[in-house]
């Protein structure tokens, strides 16, 4: 793997590794043991006051659910997701049952913490994740119609890359990432 000049000595090799792959070797499985530990990582995820507010939809190529969720992808989305040998549909606990009450201001963040330990677990086995958001909310939600209070918020693409990283990934610098987006002093 090529060394990004920017990246700093003890990064570790799990992140550094990490990428979003555009394809996926739709012969490899994703199977029950795999799949328990990558559920497993998502519930050690902090949350605040320990509120676990997410939820997931797993579905595997041949399994009912995916037969529900590979029809909402959007076309950009299922050229490659369907390949994957994993679809995971997030949902974050963002209301109180059925009102407007909300239930965690910080759901959507808890629910990324938990995507974020998901994703390092999958590359610990080899495999990789990609987080996307194109495919039909509406109906994806009429299909699976989640209980009071939930939403869903994103898909994970989990399987077996097809192929490498792309070379030179662009990466935000570090510098960029403290300044932004916070305005000069006066």
């Amino acid at each position: 793997m090529r060394r990004d000049p920017e990246r700093p000595d003890g990064l570790h090799p799990l992140l550094a590794g990490r990428f979003s792959p555009y394809r996926f070797d739709p012969s490899a499985a994703v199977d029950d043991h795999a799949l328990g530990l990558l559920l497993e990582a998502a519930r050690w995820a902090p949350s605040a006051g320990n509120s676990q507010p997410w939820g997931f939809f797993a579905s595997r190529p041949g399994e009912p659910g995916h037969e529900r969720v590979v029809p909402h992808l959007a076309p950009s989305s299922a050229r490659w997701a369907r390949d994957a040998g994993l679809l995971v549909v997030t949902s974050a606990r963002r209301h109180v049952d059925d009102t407007d009450l909300l239930f965690s201001e910080f759901a959507d963040y808890d629910l990324g913490q938990a995507i974020a330990h998901m994703t390092v677990q999958a590359q610990a086995m080899g495999l990789a994740a990609h987080q996307f958001r194109a495919f039909d909310l509406e109906g994806l939600t009429k299909e699976l119609d989640p209980a009071p209070g939930w939403a869903i918020v994103s898909m994970v693409a989990v399987g077996r890359a097809a192929g490498e990283p792309p070379e030179g990934r662009d990466r935000r610098s570090v510098a960029d990432l403290l300044s932004a987006p916070w305005s000069p002093s006066a």
